[in-house]
């Protein structure tokens, strides 16, 4: 079973997350996980270009590293980059030194593409497995983000037709939304994201990024 919004007492377990933001006006709140990444990366600021569209890049460290190019073409188009760790480490596979110190790291490499240190930078977990003794621990340096709506294009077995029904389907004003601008998720993301910004740029929505 697909779980595009998580249940409400599993956000109650993470009260200092954010999960949603006020829905005071038509707008949603896009993010990508995993990059950035040759090809996936330009393609989705390519697709937000065309709506003016702004949004929240999640990053892993490790991809930083590598392609800090993509990263200052992410800065360029007026996007924000945030922390993924560095490897893109379950919350709920190692110990909470080790996860804080993968969190340090990624923050590291970003803080050398931003030009000053954000006051409270924005982390998201990776698979959202994160406990909450851990969200404690972090909410002295970060503000977790969780999501809204999980469209979940990384699913191979979705095919790219009910990603975007879905996706539409769950979104509403003050949503954020997470798609992943990685190789896994290529193929529904190149034929959602597209989409999904003309459907919801058609009904005046703006996109803006956190």
């Amino acid at each position: 079973m697909r779980l595009y919004r998580l249940p409400s007492a599993a956000r109650r377990l993470l009260p200092d997350c954010l999960w949603r933001l006020p829905a005071t006006d038509n707008t949603l709140y896009l993010t990508f996980d995993d990059g950035p990444i040759p090809g996936e990366t330009p393609f989705v600021l390519e697709q937000l270009a065309r709506f003016d569209a702004k949004g929240t890049f999640f990053c892993v460290g490790d991809n930083l590293a590598r392609h800090p190019d993509i990263a200052r073409q992410v800065l360029a188009a007026g996007h924000r980059l945030a922390n993924h760790t560095q490897h893109h480490v379950s919350g709920w596979a190692v110990s909470r030194p080790e996860y804080l110190a993968e969190v340090v790291r990624c923050q590291q490499e970003l803080d050398a593409l931003l030009p000053a240190p954000e006051a409270r930078p924005l982390m998201r977990p990776p698979y959202g497995r994160i406990t909450p003794p851990l969200a404690q621990d972090l909410r002295a340096t970060h503000q977790v983000v969780m999501w809204d709506l999980l469209t979940c294009d990384y699913d191979a077995t979705l095919n790219p037709e009910k990603c975007l029904r879905n996706a539409i389907r769950y979104s509403r004003p003050g949503s954020i939304v997470v798609f992943h601008d990685s190789v896994k998720a290529s193929r529904n993301l190149r034929y959602v994201l597209p989409r999904y910004l003309e459907h919801f740029a058609g009904q005046g929505y703006r996109f803006a990024a956190l």
